[in-house]
C-alpha cells in the first residue's frame, strides 16, 4: 500500500470495511435473523483496530500475551466474526454462511470456547465491559507479579466495543467507576455511539453525557465526530495507547445501518434483517457487487490475513523473552506455568487447617477464612476479596497487602458495595487466565450478580465464591439477608456447583475441593453463626466432602437402613443429635452429609447408590432453606424438612425454634415417617 496514492489507498480502505459489513449483511439475511446495524455502523473501527492497533496471532489463539478484544455489544457478533474470519482465525466462510444456525461455530451472540478468538461470552448488555475491567485487572497484576529485573512477559491491552445499550446497564456503571479509581491504563473502550436502541431513538430514555460521565469516574476521554473517519480513529487509538495512568474511552459518533437507503440511523436497523429489497439498495448505494452473497475480494483477503499474520512475528519475540527470562529465573518461570494451569506449588493441602471438637464451636465462615490463608501462600495467583464485606466473608489475606493503583502485585482486590461488577470482573480475570479469583459476599446478594453467575457457568469460568451469612442462621439481620430461595436458584443453574459444608471440617475438605474445581464456577455457602466441630473418630472422615455426599454417621454398619437422614451445613447437626436418639432407640438410621447435590450427581451410580440405597424410601431431608428441588432426593414417599416462607428478625436460635428445625423436630418427623413406611 505504501506505493499507492492517497486517493487509491482511501477507495482500498473502503473497500475493506465494505466487506466487513457486507459480511454482516448477507449473513443475518441468510439467516433471517440478527443485528445488521451496529457492524455496518462500526466497521471502520473494527478494520482500523484489527489492521493498526490490536496484537493478535490467529495461528494461537490462546497467546497469553495477546491483546484481549470484548465485543461488549454482543448483539453485534458479525463483526467480530467477520473480523476473525478475514484476518485467519480458524474459521471459514462456510461458518460465517451458517451464522445463527444449529450447532455452526457463529451463534447469534459471540460464546467463549465456541469460536475461535472469542475472548468472552458476551450478549447481556455491560457483561463485556465488566469482564474487561477484569482482564486488564488480571493484566495488571500478572505485570506486577511476573515482570522484572530486565524482562517483560506481560505487556498487553484490553480493547472494548461497547454500545449505547451497555452504557445504560448498571453495571456498565459499576465496573466504570472501579476501573477509573485503580488507574486501570491498559484498558480501552471504544463506545459505539449511534443514538439508537430497539424502541427507538436513545433520547427516549438516556439523556447522560458518557463522556463527561467517564470523566467523572476518572478516565480518559476523546470524542470522534465521524466513524467513518478512520483518521482520527487511528488517532485516538494511538492517543489511548499512550495513556498509562487511567482507562480510556473513546466516544465515537456512528451511524447504525450505515448505507442501507431507508433504514439507517433507525430502530429497524437494529434487531432485523434489512430485507432482499434493502440489501441490494445498500449494496447499489455504497458501490458493491450484487452477487455473490459472501463476496470477499481477493486483494482484501491477502491484506487483512497479512495483518493477522503479523501476529506471528509478535509472537515469536514474545516467546524469545519468555525463554530468556526462563532462564535467567526458572523458579519464577515454573510458579507461572502453574498459574496458567491453576495448579498450587507441591505440598499446599499438608498445611490446611484441622479442627476437633475441643477447638469449640467454630463458624464455617471463620473455618473458610483460615483455609484461604493456609492455600494462599502455595498458589500465588490466587487473588480475590469481597463487596466490602471482607470481615464478615472472611476474605482478607492477612499475609498480602491491597491491589490498588499504582500497587498492582498485591492480592486483596476490594470491589467496593459493586456486587455486579465483582462477578462479572471475576469472569473477566477467569477467563483471562494466568490468575485464580475468587469472590466474597452474603449469599443473599448473589441477586446483585445472577446474570454475571450465569455467564461464568456458560464460559465455564473457574471462579470461587465466598458466599457467607447462608440461611435464616444470620439472624437479626431479618428475612432481608436470609437466603431462603437461593440454594435452589444455584442448582437449578447448569454447570453451577454450590457447596454447604457442615462443619469447620468440612469447609476446610470444601476449599480443597474449590481448588480442584476448574470447570466452572464454585461457591462455598457458608455459615454466621458458630457450629460444633463434627468428632471425627466417632462419625466418619470429612473427605466425603469432595464426592459431594456420603455416609457420616450408621448405627447398623454392615446393614441396610430402614431411615436416611439428609442434611445440609448447619442442619447437619440437627440430624446427628436426632440419629442419637433413634440408635439407641433401635432404629438402623443413617446420616448423610449432602454438601454439593451437583458433585455427588457426578458420581458414579454405584457410589450414589451405596450412599442412598434405592429401596429405602424412608428419606427425611432437613436444609434450612426452600424445600424446593428435595423432592428428587427423598423420592416420593420421603419426607422434607425446609422453609416455604421468608425468615425474621431474632436471634437465630429462636428463628429455627420458632420455625421447627431443631433436633427434635427432625427426631418426630424421621419417627412419624418410619410409621408411614413401615
Amino acid at each position: 500500500m505504501s506505493t499507492q496514492s492517497a486517493e487509491q489507498t482511501t477507495t482500498f480502505e473502503q473497500t475493506c470495511i465494505n466487506t466487513i459489513r457486507f459480511l454482516a449483511v448477507d449473513a443475518v439475511q441468510q439467516a433471517n435473523s440478527g443485528h445488521p446495524g451496529m457492524p455496518m455502523g462500526m466497521a471502520p473501527v473494527a478494520h482500523v483496530l484489527w489492521t493498526r492497533h490490536l496484537r493478535y496471532d490467529p495461528a494461537d489463539p490462546g497467546w497469553p500475551d495477546r491483546d484481549r478484544f470484548v465485543l461488549s455489544a454482543g448483539h453485534g457478533s458479525m463483526l467480530l466474526y467477520a473480523m476473525l474470519h478475514l484476518t485467519g482465525y480458524d474459521l471459514t466462510i462456510d461458518d460465517l454462511r451458517a451464522f445463527r444456525q444449529l450447532d455452526s461455530r457463529t451463534p447469534g451472540h459471540p460464546e467463549r470456547g465456541w469460536t475461535p478468538g472469542v475472548e468472552t461470552t458476551t450478549g447481556p448488555l455491560g457483561q463485556g465491559f465488566g469482564n474487561a475491567v477484569g482482564m486488564a485487572m488480571a493484566e495488571a497484576y500478572l505485570a506486577a507479579t511476573f515482570n522484572g529485573h530486565g524482562h517483560t512477559v506481560v505487556d498487553h491491552r484490553t480493547f472494548v466495543i461497547a454500545s449505547d445499550g451497555d452504557m445504560m446497564e448498571g453495571i456498565s456503571h459499576e465496573a466504570a467507576s472501579l476501573a477509573g479509581h485503580l488507574d486501570l491504563g491498559k484498558l480501552i473502550v471504544v463506545y459505539d455511539d449511534n443514538h439508537i436502541s430497539i424502541e427507538g431513538g436513545t433520547e427516549l430514555a438516556f439523556g447522560d453525557d458518557v463522556v463527561e460521565r467517564f470523566d467523572a469516574y476518572g478516565w480518559h476521554t476523546q470524542r470522534v465526530a465521524d466513524a467513518n473517519d478512520t483518521a482520527a480513529i487511528d488517532e485516538a487509538l494511538t492517543v489511548a495507547e499512550r495513556v498509562s495512568d487511567r482507562p480510556s474511552l473513546i466516544d465515537v459518533r456512528s451511524h447504525i445501518g450505515y448505507g442501507s437507503p431507508n433504514k439507517q440511523d433507525t430502530a429497524k436497523a437494529h434487531g432485523e434483517a434489512l430485507g432482499p429489497d434493502e440489501v441490494t439498495l445498500t449494496k447499489e448505494a455504497l458501490g458493491w457487487p450484487l452477487e455473490p452473497a459472501f463476496h470477499v475480494p481477493d486483494e482484501v483477503s491477502d491484506f487483512y490475513r497479512a495483518a493477522g499474520a503479523r501476529g506471528i512475528e509478535l509472537r515469536a519475540q514474545w516467546i524469545a523473552r519468555l525463554e530468556a527470562w526462563r532462564s535467567d529465573d526458572p523458579a519464577l518461570a515454573e510458579t507461572w506455568e502453574r498459574a496458567w494451569h491453576h495448579q498450587p506449588e507441591p505440598g499446599w493441602d499438608e498445611q490446611l487447617p484441622a479442627f476437633a471438637p475441643d477447638d469449640g464451636a467454630t463458624a464455617t465462615r471463620s473455618a473458610s477464612g483460615a483455609a484461604l490463608n493456609a492455600i494462599a501462600p502455595y498458589l500465588p495467583t490466587l487473588i480475590g476479596g469481597s463487596a466490602d464485606l471482607a470481615p464478615s466473608n472472611n476474605t482478607l489475606l492477612k499475609k498480602y497487602g491491597d491491589f490498588e493503583k499504582g500497587d498492582y502485585g498485591q492480592r486483596n482486590l476490594h470491589f467496593g458495595v459493586r456486587e455486579h461488577a465483582m462477578a462479572s470482573a471475576s469472569n473477566g480475570m477467569a477467563v483471562h487466565g494466568g490468575v485464580r479469583p475468587y469472590a466474597g459476599t452474603f449469599f443473599v446478594f448473589t441477586d446483585y450478580m445472577r446474570p454475571a453467575l450465569r455467564l461464568g457457568a456458560i464460559m465455564d469460568a473457574p471462579v470461587i465464591y465466598v458466599l457467607t451469612h447462608d440461611s435464616i442462621g444470620l439472624g437479626e439481620d431479618g428475612p432481608t439477608h436470609q437466603p431462603i430461595e437461593h440454594p435452589a436458584m444455584m442448582r437449578a443453574t447448569p454447570n453451577w456447583t454450590i457447596v454447604r459444608p457442615a462443619d469447620a471440617t468440612e469447609t476446610v475438605e470444601a476449599w480443597r475441593l474449590a481448588i480442584e474445581h476448574t470447570s466452572g464456577p464454585i461457591g462455598l455457602v457458608l455459615t454466621r453463626q458458630k457450629l460444633p466441630v463434627i468428632d471425627r473418630d466417632k462419625y466418619a472422615p470429612a473427605s466425603g466432602v469432595r464426592r459431594g455426599g456420603y455416609v457420616l454417621a450408621e448405627s447398623a454398619p454392615g446393614e441396610l437402613p430402614e431411615l436416611i437422614l439428609i442434611a445440609t451445613g448447619s442442619e447437619v447437626s440437627l440430624a446427628l443429635d436426632a440419629f442419637e436418639r433413634l440408635r439407641d432407640e433401635g432404629v438402623r438410621a443413617r446420616v448423610v452429609s449432602l454438601p454439593s447435590r451437583e458433585v455427588f450427581a457426578a458420581q458414579e451410580q454405584a457410589y450414589r447408590d451405596g450412599v442412598l440405597p434405592p429401596q429405602v424410601t424412608a428419606r427425611l431431608s432437613v436444609e434450612a432453606a426452600t424445600p424446593f428441588g428435595w423432592r428428587e432426593i427423598v423420592g416420593d414417599q420421603g419426607d422434607i424438612m425446609g422453609l416455604d416462607h421468608f425468615g425474621g428478625s431474632a436471634p437465630y436460635t429462636g428463628l429455627f425454634e420458632k420455625f421447627g428445625l431443631t433436633a427434635e423436630n427432625v427426631y418426630l418427623r424421621a419417627r412419624a415417617l418410619l410409621e408411614r413406611t413401615s
